[in-house]
């Protein structure tokens, strides 16, 4: 592969703004580690933060690099990457994450990283730059992974009620808020791992793509994964309370069973996806998992005019950021 050496501030400036989009996926998504832990009373907001933001960087020491590998490297063509379809991408996906947060839409940060690549790649090389298999796992995923939160979590719920059903509601209430706590931590380890990883993902590319790393490396500098699982984590220290609300609140009135089982569900899905090397959207799946949980309780506990608002956002994700990248990188071709 042919690597054109930029400029040093150049590459330091998009791996800043990489680091940027890390902390932004985790202040954005730190909704779905502490959602359903905050809205069940188990944890108190600033401590919830700090627990998933620990786990969050705990997963750098527990998940191999799959997943940034198929960002890196299974998305596009190596060969059309540069400065300007970086930038494009993040742009891309940083804007599209600032309005899904102003408006509390729990929407995800990981499409739209990989609609920013798509829609820069598109302007600068057309759709022929694209790895179509790449492509399409992602988008399979879309809807594989809210269906198999749902299907966990709603199983969960079911054996849970099963197991539990000669127990008083306090006595499951009191187990529940112990076991809420290795759930919530279960699920905020897989948010990091996937979700990090990603950025990892398109630093590789980066500095692979202006001469900074080698395409024969085994694995990106230890530099970028150490800095991508700190911004994550930090991001999710300061957390998105707007998207809190939607997430713990809005879609479903949860307990600390319900809580227990849409995280275990969620989690599942998460380490599965990781270990297939898939970017998939952690809001994805935890929605998936507690719409899944509300439904056994009944229908009617769900409030699927919300639900069906985040459908829309997830189907826009995509297309939206693609579109934002694509007018970033003409823009960028000005820049620098």
């Amino acid at each position: 592969m042919a690597t054109v050496q930029v400029a040093v501030w150049v590459v330091v400036l998009l791996v800043l703004l990489a680091l940027v989009f890390d902390f932004m996926n985790g202040f954005h998504d730190a909704a779905n580690s502490i959602a359903t832990v905050v809205s069940t009373g188990v944890l108190k907001p600033g401590q919830a933060v700090v627990f998933a933001a620990f786990f969050n960087l705990l997963a750098l020491f527990v998940f191999h690099l799959s997943v940034a590998a198929t960002v890196g490297k299974g998305i596009a063509d190596p060969n059309v990457i540069n400065v300007h379809v970086v930038f494009g991408a993040l742009i891309g996906a940083i804007t599209w994450n600032l309005i899904t947060w102003y408006y509390g839409i729990p929407s995800s940060s990981s499409h739209a990283l990989i609609g920013g690549i798509v829609g820069a790649v598109i302007a600068k090389a057309g759709t022929g730059a694209l790895v179509a298999s790449g492509i399409w796992r992602t988008v399979l995923f879309i809807f594989v992974s809210p269906l198999l939160g749902f299907l966990l979590g709603s199983l969960m719920m079911v054996l849970v009620a099963w197991v539990f059903r000669r127990s008083t509601p306090s006595r499951v209430d009191r187990w529940f808020r112990r076991l809420q706590l290795a759930s919530a931590g279960a699920y905020s380890l897989g948010h990091g791992g996937n979700d990090a990883q990603k950025t990892i993902g398109i630093i590789w590319m980066l500095l692979i793509a202006t001469g900074y790393a080698s395409a024969s490396d085994a694995a990106p500098p230890t530099w970028t994964i150490v800095s991508c699982y700190t911004a994550i984590a930090g991001g999710t220290m300061f957390g998105g309370w707007r998207i809190v609300r939607t997430m713990g609140q809005k879609i479903t009135k949860l307990k600390p069973v319900g809580g227990f089982c849409a995280e275990t569900g969620g989690a599942l899905t998460l380490f599965m996806a990781t270990l297939l090397g898939i970017p998939v959207s952690t809001t994805h799946t935890i929605t998936g998992a507690i719409v899944g949980v509300g439904s056994v309780q009944r229908a009617s506990a769900v409030r699927w005019g919300v639900a069906g608002n985040i459908v829309w956002a997830w189907i826009l994700t995509i297309p939206a950021s693609a579109f934002v990248a694509a007018i970033a990188y003409w823009v960028s071709l000005q820049l620098f």
